[in-house]
């Protein structure tokens, strides 16, 4: 067994929620079961008693929830003690960037970083909103930036960019007279369009918007999920379907005429966030880092 597995059976016994627990520590639902029956099978014991309608401790769950609940207990007083004070710096920063951050505004950021600070390292991973979150919560990453805010109780979220999602269409005569002749999104219900992946940033505030509009999300025309926002220019400009994406994914494109806007209502926009843990103190690179992105984009 290990600490992750033990912190999972906590959350879902003081939760009596598989789901609630995964949302507690920013985790999927499989990943939470998946540590549970690891649980199960290495103790050879049947920890909770599920139903339909809720989740309970078994006897021997009760048990190990007395054990279990000392070691996370121990381990929180084991950070508090050693990390209070102490802002020991780092050579190499670790940075978790969803597409439209790490692809579109963070090479600017380092850049500007590195004039400053030559001497420090990147290693930089690029994943959805969702993963970046759980990188910064899991203390896998020291900073993370974001395209919106997930519910984790670990992390602080800061606004650094003011970011603007439009729909973009293929440049075709049906669609320019969509663009010149509709004034709401009523058209939208019966055009394909190609959505980011689930767990991006883009796609929940696209959704959100939508929704604010008056659109049945539930009823769109999805026929394509692409995680990358350059295939998703690609796919569009060849005619396949509509997207909502960051203007900044699509300025160099609407400025040369590739593609058609048709704009949000409420002006789309939506904040891009650095994010942080809460309770691990930042490293003063880290702090420098955090200042230099928000000193170019305010």
């Amino acid at each position: 067994m290990n600490l992750k597995q033990l912190e999972a059976f906590v959350k879902v016994a003081e939760e009596k929620s598989f789901s609630k627990a995964a949302k507690i520590l920013f985790l999927t639902q499989p990943t939470i079961s998946a540590h549970i029956s690891a649980l199960e099978k290495e103790l050879n014991t049947r920890l909770f008693m599920r139903t339909t309608k809720e989740v309970s401790l078994s006897g021997d769950g009760e048990l190990l929830y007395q054990y279990a609940r000392q070691i996370t207990a121990l381990e929180e007083k084991i950070r508090d003690t050693f990390l209070r004070n102490e802002k020991k710096d780092i050579r190499c920063i670790s940075i978790a960037a969803s597409s439209i951050p790490g692809q579109y505004l963070l090479p600017e950021i380092l850049a500007r970083y590195s004039e400053k600070f030559p001497d420090k390292q990147f290693y930089v991973t690029e994943t959805d909103s969702a993963r970046v979150v759980e990188q910064v919560a899991g203390h896998m990453a020291d900073v993370g930036f974001t395209g919106t805010i997930l519910e984790n109780r670990q992390c602080i979220y800061i606004p650094f960019y003011c970011d603007k999602l439009a729909i973009i269409m293929p440049d075709t005569p049906k669609y320019r007279k969509i663009q010149q002749n509709e004034t709401t999104l009523d058209w939208i219900a019966d055009e394909p369009i190609i959505m980011r992946e689930e767990g991006s940033g883009t796609r929940k505030e696209a959704e959100k918007q939508l929704r604010k509009a008056g659109v049945d999300v539930e009823r769109l025309h999805i026929v394509a999920q692409i995680e990358n926002p350059d295939s998703i220019k690609k796919y569009v400009r060849q005619g396949i379907g509509i997207t909502v994406i960051s203007r900044l994914a699509v300025r160099d494109d609407l400025a040369s005429g590739m593609v058609l806007e048709f704009p949000l209502p409420n002006t789309g926009k939506r904040s891009l966030y650095l994010v942080h843990h809460q309770n691990r103190p930042l490293p003063s690179s880290v702090e420098q880092l955090i200042q230099t992105a928000k000193r170019l984009y305010h």
